[in-house]
């Protein structure tokens, strides 16, 4: 009892530190549905564990009914696991997430189809999956990863990286910017008017050697 109520702690604090709007662990404890979501999930995922399928899916959706927030009972969540806001996440059976990992709302952590066994991505610690967001697939999101909001991540997500857009790509590694080939740096643009400058500058110098070698040929022929 002590443990769990130690841990109860720990999330409630975690919650306290992610949201400023969080004035009180017995505010956040009582009104925040995330937190109401989680203390849900841990007992249909002990159903689940024990083969009580249809009571844990009947906790699951009696959790979705009162949270806006579904997550399969066979989900595997760490600790200290903050839901912001929460409306319309998705959570699929196979699923797992690391410790201190924060949620926005509409996040889906689905598949991609109707394979068996492993199908749903894995979360590492301390990730961060933005509003809107879509994680599918079986592979893993490495710990510390930042998952910008809107994007459809659909491979591997290194740690300490940020993907971005549809479909999702790494923008950032520890911080750092990524650049490709196609992308365009509205810093460090090259100016279109400068270039164009340059090219006519250097034909007129290959047509100025053209000039002085013809010229040569001419007198060395007098």
């Amino acid at each position: 009892m002590v443990k769990r109520i130690t841990r109860l702690g720990g999330l409630l604090a975690a919650y306290q530190r992610r949201d400023p709007a969080a004035r009180s662990k017995l505010e956040v404890f009582l009104l925040y549905p995330g937190v109401h979501a989680i203390l849900y999930h841990r007992v249909a995922h002990w159903l689940y564990r024990h083969h009580r399928f249809f009571l844990a899916r009947c906790v699951s959706q009696w959790s979705r009914f009162w949270t806006g927030i579904e997550i399969h009972p066979g989900a595997r969540i760490g600790r200290r696991l903050v839901i912001d806001h929460g409306s319309g996440i998705v959570i699929g059976e196979t699923t797992e997430i690391g410790d201190d990992c924060l949620l926005y709302q509409g996040v889906t952590l689905g598949g991609t189809g109707k394979d068996k066994g492993k199908r749903h991505p894995t979360l590492g610690n301390n990730v961060l999956v933005g509003s809107g967001a879509k994680v599918l697939g079986p592979f893993t999101v490495g710990d510390n990863a930042r998952i910008a909001a809107g994007a459809v991540v659909l491979s591997e997500v290194p740690p300490s990286c940020t993907a971005v857009g549809v479909p999702a790509r790494i923008a950032r590694v520890a911080g750092q910017p990524v650049y490709y080939a196609d992308d365009v740096d509205q810093i460090h643009m090259a100016d279109p008017l400068l270039e164009e400058i340059n090219t006519l500058t250097a034909r007129l110098e290959a047509l100025e050697k053209q000039l002085s070698a013809t010229k040569d040929r001419k007198e060395r022929t007098a």
